[in-house]
């Protein structure tokens, strides 16, 4: 390998491995290392979530788009959640936390305005939605332009524990009242499990945040009722339980 072929390799390669840890394996060929075995799979980890987080709630937008509906889905639970990420979101950025460990929070933030307004476009008005939408556009200038202080943000990311708890938990309470998940989607609320457990990894690793970690942890729990209450309705008929 050139040299030059070997600077762009090194470039790429160091979205995963630290400096040192590079020259650990590429080098001294040292893969005993425990320390850097649990970076590069933290950051390896923190890549594939924001690869994932880049289509995470698209099955979700598209089965409301497709049927016209969005039966179900409790805007309240959207609107808390979007919360939630975006106070992470805005936490993370302030801090200085690199990309690989909130990154995904990004994305998912605009997937999950966008399944917030629709829901209002289908079950309420149009001019809701676009309220909606012009509502969390200032919200986000606010927090994510330095006009809030990093202490607020700070309380806010304590805050963060009880609502994503409250957020996933309303959602559940709706689908037991109704008998069904309306129409949350399958792919979507697997990926957000998986996401949040990989999420409590990457975040020990790479932030040391106990309040971050201990959202995640809140997270999965939450997320992973929301998966059972899907086994649990799976085969019942929505149509029929809305008669």
């Amino acid at each position: 390998m050139n040299s030059t072929a070997f600077e762009y390799f090194r470039t790429a390669a160091s979205l995963v491995f630290t400096p040192q840890c590079f020259d650990n394996y590429f080098f001294d060929f040292n893969y005993l290392d425990v320390p850097c075995f649990k970076s590069s799979l933290s950051k390896a980890l923190g890549l594939l979530i924001i690869l994932g987080s880049l289509t995470v709630r698209v099955p979700q937008i598209v089965k409301i788009y497709n049927n016209q509906s969005g039966k179900g889905i409790n805007i309240v639970a959207v609107t808390l959640d979007l919360s939630a990420i975006t106070i992470y979101m805005a936490y993370s950025f302030i801090k200085g936390f690199p990309f690989s460990a909130w990154g995904d929070a990004t994305f998912l933030a605009v997937q999950t305005v966008i399944v917030g307004a629709l829901v209002l476009y289908y079950e309420s008005s149009q001019t809701k939605a676009i309220s909606y939408l012009l509502g969390y556009l200032v919200v986000c200038y606010v927090m994510l332009s330095g006009l809030t202080p990093l202490n607020v943000l700070w309380s806010l990311q304590t805050f963060n524990i009880l609502l994503v708890i409250f957020g996933k938990l309303t959602q559940a309470w709706t689908n037991y009242n109704n008998g069904h998940t309306g129409q949350l989607s399958a792919i979507t609320l697997f990926m957000l499990l998986g996401g949040s457990v990989a999420r409590i990894f990457t975040s020990m690793q790479e932030t040391g945040d106990n309040v971050v970690i201990m959202t995640y942890i809140s997270s999965a729990s939450a997320n992973f009722v929301l998966v059972l209450q899907l086994w649990w309705y799976w085969n019942v008929d929505i149509k029929e339980k809305s008669e």
